[in-house]
């Protein structure tokens, strides 16, 4: 008689959560993705209240926007998903290219130079915990 093969049990596996990402964007901004990731640099990987204090001393204007959309993906943190504000950290901050607008300019001997007038979408995802 043949012997009955064992049956392989399986094991299951813990599932770990995913960590929950909260995102704010803002687009069709007028000012250069280049000189928003300039800035955006400096707060990735940081805590959301540090990158906060951070974009509030900087000089720079793409430093208001940055902060702007930063409070609002820590008010969706704390709104929709009823996260502490203290225990945030910036996933990813990221500034793309938007639509570009494309304005003329009187040239030399009647001609037209072309302006290139550039816009940005910014995105900034926060998680919870470190």
């Amino acid at each position: 008689m043949p012997e009955k093969k064992e049956q392989k049990v399986k094991e299951k596996k813990e599932i770990k959560a995913a960590p929950v990402l909260i995102k704010a964007e803002a687009k069709t901004l007028r000012i250069t993705p280049l000189k928003v990731n300039r800035i955006l640099k400096l707060i990735r990987g940081k805590k959301a209240v540090e990158g906060l204090t951070i974009l509030q001393f900087m000089p720079h204007s793409a430093a208001r926007y940055a902060e702007k959309v930063l409070k609002s993906a820590i008010a969706n943190a704390e709104h929709n998903n009823k996260l502490n504000k203290e225990n945030l950290v910036i996933a990813t901050a990221i500034a793309n290219s938007g639509t570009l607008l494309k304005r003329w300019r009187a040239g030399g001997k009647g001609r037209a130079q072309r302006i290139k007038k550039y816009t940005s979408h910014i995105r900034i995802v926060v998680k919870e915990g470190r």
